[in-house]
């Protein structure tokens, strides 16, 4: 592994691009959280700049370590990479049938609904006749 550039940078790419957006979702959430906490604490200085300087040291922190992680640490990058190649062999769905078997999963759970419905009217039924319902 170099000590600069990105490790392997060939390879891996849908899988990281994607890695890479959903950290920096978790982290914007985060900042935005950092943000709001920031806004009860009195550091002495303008409120705001004690934000912005929160915000933006935390910002770099997780961002290098996003980096790090994602761009150039060798074993999650081996990892995203094999990842990727796995996801290519996966024998994925038709379209027909999807179709199909959503509407066997549709299908069978009305069906058992409507079981559970007729077997709670039933017992409903034969409580009432045993006096053990009342209404």
């Amino acid at each position: 592994m170099s000590s600069k550039g990105i490790y392997k940078s060939g390879q891996g790419y849908w899988v990281r691009l994607m890695s890479a957006i959903g950290y920096g979702v978790i982290v914007a959430l985060g900042l935005i959280w950092l943000w709001k906490q920031m806004e009860t604490i009195d550091l002495g200085i303008e409120q705001t700049y004690s934000q912005v300087i929160a915000i933006l040291l935390a910002a770099g922190i997780f961002g290098f370590l996003g980096y790090w992680l994602i761009g150039s640490k060798a074993g999650s990058v081996d990892f995203m990479i094999a990842t990727e190649g796995e996801m290519k062999k996966v024998n994925w769905s038709s379209k027909s049938e999807l179709t199909r078997s959503t509407i066997a999963v549709i299908g069978l759970t009305l069906l058992v609904a409507l079981f559970c419905w007729a077997v709670d009217v039933i017992f409903a039924f034969l409580f009432r006749i045993v006096g053990v319902l009342t209404i």
